[in-house]
Formats: C-alpha cells, structure tokens, sequence
C-alpha cells in the first residue's frame, strides 16, 4: 500500500531526529529495571551504567495469574513461542514498510546507540533483549526522519488494531505479530513499565518519534509505541 506523500521539511528549522534524549529505555523486559537514554542522532546525553546480560527466558504464568495493570490486552490468544533467532528483515504492508535490522548495543556509558541516520529505511533491534518471536518483549526502533528527510517510520502512528507486522528471522521463520494498540506518550511522562514491562509471551513494540517537533530543544515532544502479540509463524 503507498503511504502518503511526506512532509516537506521546514529548511529554516534544525535537523529533526527520529528519537529523542528524552526517550527512556528502562529494558525491563530483561529484568532489570534500569534506565537508558536513547539518542537518535547521536549527542551527548545522561546515560546509565552498563545493564548485565539477559536474563533467562521467564516461565509463562499460570492460567489464573492475573494480567499486569494497563497493559494491552491482546485481541486474540498468542501463539507459541520461538528459539531466540537474529531478526533480519521487517515488513508491515499496512504502511509499505520493508527493512532490513540492524543491531543495537549499548556504549561504555550505557547509552544506546542508534540505528545509522544515513540509512533511512533501517530498523533497530535492541540485541539485549528478546528476539521478536521468543517469549518476552522485544524492542524495535526506527527513525521517523532524518536529516535527509522522512524515513522508516514515518506512518508508523497510523497503524491500527489487526494490522499485521512480521519479522523474517535468520533461523528461516518468519514471526507475525498482530497490532493491540497504537498509542502516542508524552517523553516527559512516558509509561516505562506498560512499554518495557517484562512479558510470558512474545510481544512486540515499535518506537519511533511524534507529536510536535520543538526547534529549541531539537526534538519531539513525543513517542509513537505499537503493542503486538506474536500470532503465527512459518517457514521463509
């Protein structure tokens, strides 16, 4: 499906960033609770100490173990989990979205670094955490424009509920998770624990950028975060 012709860029204003400083990235769906500051074009910004490696997949919880507080509710039953396996490409039709992955890792601060901003058709997959497939939540980031103009994620906050997203995976499957929710938070009160809050079940999130870009503070104001479940899988 073509999305809809992008914005022309405002010369006058600075170069807008997909994802912000005041983006947290609390990677609780590792189990640790800690606290990382994610910047999209690569400036110096308060960072956390170094988490420890994932922790072991957790087990998936009794039938009657209550769900978290707020958390999406997906609208049909997820399916099994996969073996943890490299994501390499992502494709959502709704939005003509078709990208390749690369890792993200963290630097010595702690800080996690950004996919290439000279590569607007390029997703972040943060390599600490679950793999899109496997039990846990598995974070996925892109750009919504870069100094060039828009990119990756650009549609990202029209996606709607049923909408599909899958993943082809390196071990030759490839996962398809269905949208829950699109919501847009604001970075000053962003929900940590609804978005990065550890999972039983595979669960995806998208992230990039939206609301309103301040010039001041060369950033948005906001982020776009997709829920998905894991629903089927097959062979590539």
């Amino acid at each position: 499906m073509a999305t809809q012709p992008p914005p022309q860029p405002d010369p006058s204003a600075p170069a807008p960033r997909s994802l912000g400083r005041a983006l947290l990235w609390p990677i609780a769906a590792v189990g640790l609770g800690v606290f990382l500051l994610y910047n999209s074009m690569g400036t110096s910004a308060q960072t956390q100490p170094l988490p420890r490696p994932r922790a072991a997949v957790p087990a998936p919880a009794a039938p009657d173990a209550p769900e978290a507080p707020d958390a999406p509710r997906p609208a049909t039953s997820v399916a099994q989990a996969l073996p943890p396996a490299t994501p390499k490409r992502l494709t959502i039709p709704s939005i003509a979205v078709d990208a390749p992955f690369t890792a993200l890792t963290l630097d010595a601060k702690g800080q996690l670094n950004a996919p290439a901003a000279d590569n607007s058709n390029l997703v972040g997959w943060y390599q600490g955490g679950a793999t899109p497939g496997e039990s846990g939540t598995s974070i996925v980031a892109g750009h919504v424009d870069t100094k060039t103009g828009p990119a990756v994620f650009l549609q990202l906050s029209t996606l709607k509920a049923g909408n599909t997203v899958s993943v082809t995976r390196d071990d030759g499957t490839v996962a398809t998770f269905k949208v829950d929710t699109v919501e847009t938070f604001s970075k000053a009160e962003f929900p940590d624990e609804r978005v990065y809050g550890e999972a039983a079940t595979p669960q995806l999130r998208l992230i990039t950028c939206g609301g309103a870009y301040n010039k001041t503070a060369k950033d948005y104001t906001d982020n776009v975060v997709v829920f998905a479940h894991l629903t089927s899988s097959k062979r590539a």
